[in-house]
């Protein structure tokens, strides 16, 4: 029987190269929970691992008895992806590479943009795409892309205003429709989408509408206005209980209003 999502504590496999360990951490942030992400060409006995994800000693153990792991790679910095990390390399030694040399472990370097990767017979290309954070990395496969929380499987991803930025964000789903045309999205949370450029394109539209609405809101409350204030203007539609996470994009929407 072919495994569906979403499929708690079960190994399924997405493209032939490409295989999902769902955790077990839902939430309003990680949809029906944290993706792990393993590739390797069939028949190979490694394994790459992409964000082993919470410190759940249960999923890290799953993600462990994969295979030998060659090698972890890490998306960004949010904890749902990386607060694993530690337990996960003391489980099996792998090196682990990030953007950010914090979450480095082994003899490692940090990883940078165009880096190509051959492990477990896999070709991974690098790509930096920031904007949902500063860190924000995609991994492009020959036959899909690995967005982390840059797209996810439902809806549209949250800008961290701590270090997201919009303009970056825009640059970067312009790198994705090019890298990605024709090439499925295996993203941090949610479901598969088959194509990656016609999900940018909706993201696009859709991030751009939202920026209209809020430079109309200012355009009537002023342009001081609190990021609170413009969610309450904007998201007047949508649940309360999703107004936290609105704000956190209102804010990155205002920087970047305010820059350009």
């Amino acid at each position: 029987m072919t495994l569906a999502h979403p499929a708690y504590g079960r190994l399924r496999q997405v493209t032939d190269t490409a295989a999902v360990l769902l955790a077990d951490n839902p939430g309003r942030m990680t949809l029906d929970g944290t993706n792990t992400w393993v590739l390797r060409a069939p028949g190979s006995e490694d394994c790459v691992v992409v964000d082993p994800g919470p410190k759940e000693s249960g999923h890290l153990d799953a993600v462990a008895a994969t295979g030998n792991v060659a090698l972890v790679l890490v998306t960004h910095r949010h904890r749902d992806h990386t607060a694993g990390l530690k337990r996960f390399h003391r489980k099996t030694g792998a090196p682990i590479r990030a953007h950010s040399g914090e979450f480095l472990h082994g003899d490692t370097d940090p990883l940078v943009d165009g880096e190509v990767i051959d492990a477990a017979g896999v070709s991974i290309t690098v790509l930096s795409t920031p904007g949902h954070t500063a860190d924000s990395l995609s991994f492009v496969l020959d036959d899909a892309v690995l967005t982390g929380d840059t797209i996810l499987g439902r809806g549209t991803t949250v800008l961290d205003p701590q270090d997201g930025s919009l303009g970056d964000y825009l640059t970067s789903l312009d790198r994705l429709e090019e890298a990605g045309a024709g090439k499925m999205v295996l993203p941090g949370h949610g479901a598969e989408v088959p194509d990656t450029a016609e999900v940018v394109r909706f993201y696009r539209s859709h991030r751009l509408e939202r920026l209209a609405q809020v430079k109309a809101a200012l355009d009537e409350l002023g342009e001081d206005a609190k990021p609170m204030q413009v969610v309450k203007h904007v998201y007047a539609d949508v649940d309360k209980k999703l107004w936290p996470a609105a704000r956190m994009s209102v804010k990155t929407q205002l920087a970047y209003l305010r820059q350009n």
